[in-house]
């Protein structure tokens, strides 16, 4: 039986967890009543709660059955970064069921030692932590395999269809970071960038533009532009209409949720331009298709 261990951000699962997540992330710095206001009135314009958790397990559920279907017996476990099931978990519940060999994939296609790198190092310092004996095959990026680009460019073609007008512009977003990984060498913004060419090319050719979103709030500078500044430059050059496709995100969370569906578009609306959001990836059927494909390939690279 061969292990799947998909890493993913984490989310709180309801208002009551909103504090001890970010303190979480905060690496066990309680946030201030102000912040940790703020954080929870995001979660209740979206609902009360973020749907990530659920989403990825549906990821898991489909995986497994697609890996399967192509006579491989695999077992896909779920862990998370900063709520439950931690990476750690996940990797002691792979070692007690058996697991003695594993294919550990982020659901994040774009390499970035603050995340994907994150993600490694704690299921690693699980995996060495472990009585057992258990090893993993580390997928580091998948930004631009044929499948996951292939289902990308799915969701702009059936958001574009919406748009009666031709002149539509297309900004990508991804999760900003701090600006010194570009002094580190970091190559994030890159693969974004290679991305976004792959799917306009998928698409037959788009007017795209790349922005960041979702920057943190610490003093030191972040990647940009910021998706706000973005659409307000295109506004000024004379765009009436946009697209996002949030290309740097697997899933519907908070950051889509709220800071597209509702920020971005806010900004839109006032500056009088038509939005729309190019649907998630979620458990779409290509979508799987692509991780299948991608857990297959590591498989036969060793």
């Amino acid at each position: 039986m061969i292990g799947v261990l998909l890493m993913a951000y984490g989310s709180p699962g309801s208002l009551e967890e909103v504090e001890p997540y970010y303190t979480h992330i905060r690496g066990g710095r309680k946030p201030s009543p102000e912040l940790l206001k703020e954080l929870v009135a995001r979660y209740q314009a979206i609902g009360g709660k973020s749907p990530l958790l659920e989403i990825t397990y549906r990821q898991a559920a489909a995986l497994e059955a697609n890996l399967r279907s192509s006579g491989v017996e695999a077992r896909v476990y779920v862990g998370m970064r900063h709520s439950p099931p931690f990476i750690s978990e996940a990797v002691s519940s792979m070692a007690k069921d058996g697991i003695r060999k594993a294919v550990a994939l982020s659901m994040a296609p774009h390499y970035s030692a603050m995340s994907v790198g994150e993600y490694i190092r704690l299921a690693e310092e699980a995996r060495r932590d472990s009585p057992w004996d258990l090893s993993f095959h580390y997928i580091r990026s998948w930004h631009d395999h044929p499948g996951y680009i292939a289902a990308v460019a799915e969701t702009v073609q059936e958001a574009l269809v919406s748009f009666p007008e031709r002149e539509v512009t297309v900004v990508f977003t991804a999760h900003s970071l701090p600006q010194r990984v570009l002094q580190e060498g970091d190559p994030y913004p890159k693969e974004l960038l290679r991305t976004c060419e792959l799917v306009s090319k998928e698409c037959g050719g788009l007017r795209w533009t790349l922005a960041y979103q979702s920057a943190g709030r610490t003093q030191e500078a972040w990647l940009g532009p910021e998706v706000g500044e973005v659409l307000k430059e295109l506004r000024r050059e004379g765009a009436t209409s946009v697209l996002v496709c949030p290309v740097g995100f697997v899933a519907d969370h908070l950051e889509v949720l709220y800071d597209l569906d509702i920020e971005a578009r806010g900004v839109a609306e006032e500056l009088g331009m038509r939005f729309r959001r190019a649907p998630s990836l979620n458990d779409r059927p290509a979508f799987i298709a692509a991780l299948a494909d991608i857990v297959l390939g590591a498989l036969q690279e060793g």
